[in-house]
């Protein structure tokens, strides 16, 4: 009976750290290949020799530091973040469906930046990173509320993602009506932003969305315990110590503040907050916080980094929204998810 236990959980072990190898061997890919791949093409030795020999007359050098690297690093964060929020969201409604994107948390947040962005472009002032994640916080803060109370009223999954889709759908529309009120400039701005993009991306933005994100991203780490008796059961997590009020606000902070910080920077970005917590729980075959949170976060970073790289690369020098390539990865993993939660009811 001892030598079944220890060889099941060799086995699990042996599980985790497979799919965490091929993790990072992805991730490690994927940034070699973002760093060289574009409109403009640069060798692995040029790269090489701007980024680690600091060679100012390499070639590529501003490309790589002004634009690239920053992008790279932006979708590394951002990414994390939306699987993380993702995980906190379906936690919570104990919903394997449930995500900012599809919950019509972004759209939200969505709106409140395009409110800020008109009201203050359109008085020439400047927008500040903390302006745009405060902004965002309370969009979505403001449509997590409102699924919320949905979800007091009705027990049924499939009505609540259909109300969250309608929010998103009401926003997106208020959304649009706003931007008819910006100047010519501010709706090109606004256009490419709300399309969901890790383009633009600047050294000040990644130390913002840094520091928003790590904070999170470790207070949710630390809530591993907490979170792993609350998928048992509020009876059962109430049992041993879990303040379930404290709890659940928490939960909701913690997931408008890691959507809000993505909103802000690079829009809303689709099904990434759905697909990857789905994707690790299933890889693994584990729901334990300790391992699927710290995964989510490095699956989410390379799924981002997969889209973005196909969004700038494919149709090149055009660019595609990072949004449009997610959702068609990210779709068919709801789909199936969906179907397969309706056979087993």
């Amino acid at each position: 009976m001892i030598r079944l236990r220890e060889s099941g959980m060799d086995a699990r072990n042996f599980r985790y750290l497979t799919v965490t190898a091929v993790l990072l061997i992805f991730f490690a890919a994927l940034i070699v290949v973002n760093v060289s791949t574009g409109s403009v093409r640069i060798s692995f030795r040029d790269a090489a020799d701007a980024i680690f020999g600091g060679n100012l007359s390499a070639p590529g050098y501003d490309i790589l530091w002004k634009v690239r690297l920053p992008r790279i690093a932006a979708g590394i964060i951002l990414g994390g973040a939306l699987a993380l929020s993702g995980f906190l969201l379906q936690t919570f409604f104990g919903n394997p469906i449930a995500g900012p994107y599809v919950l019509g948390i972004s759209s939200g947040a969505k709106l409140t930046v395009a409110l800020m962005m008109v009201f203050i472009l359109g008085r020439r002032l400047t927008v500040s990173s903390a302006m745009l994640i405060i902004s965002a916080f309370i969009g979505s803060l403001l449509s997590m509320g409102f699924v919320l109370l949905i979800a007091r009223r009705v027990r049924r999954a499939s009505v609540l993602i259909l109300s969250g889709v309608m929010i998103g759908y009401i926003c997106s529309a208020i959304t649009d009506f706003v931007v008819n009120f910006a100047s010519d400039e501010s709706i090109v701005n606004l256009h490419n932003w709300s399309q969901g993009s890790f383009s633009g991306m600047s050294w000040d933005n990644v130390r913002v969305m840094a520091a928003v994100v790590l904070a999170a991203s470790v207070f949710t780490f630390f809530l591993s315990k907490p979170v792993g008796a609350y998928q048992l059961g509020e009876a059962y997590a109430q049992s041993v110590g879990v303040n379930i009020k404290a709890f659940r606000v928490t939960l909701v902070l913690l997931s408008s503040i890691l959507c809000a910080c993505v909103t802000a920077f690079a829009g809303p970005v689709s099904f990434v907050g759905v697909a990857v917590p789905h994707l690790i729980k299933a890889f693994v075959k584990t729901s334990k916080p300790l391992i699927v949170i710290p995964l989510c976060f490095l699956g989410g970073a390379v799924f981002c980094l997969g889209c973005d790289l196909i969004a700038r690369s494919l149709f090149a020098p055009a660019e595609m929204s990072v949004s449009s390539v997610s959702s068609l990865f990210g779709a068919p993993v709801v789909i199936y998810v969906m179907s397969r939660k309706a056979g087993r009811d």
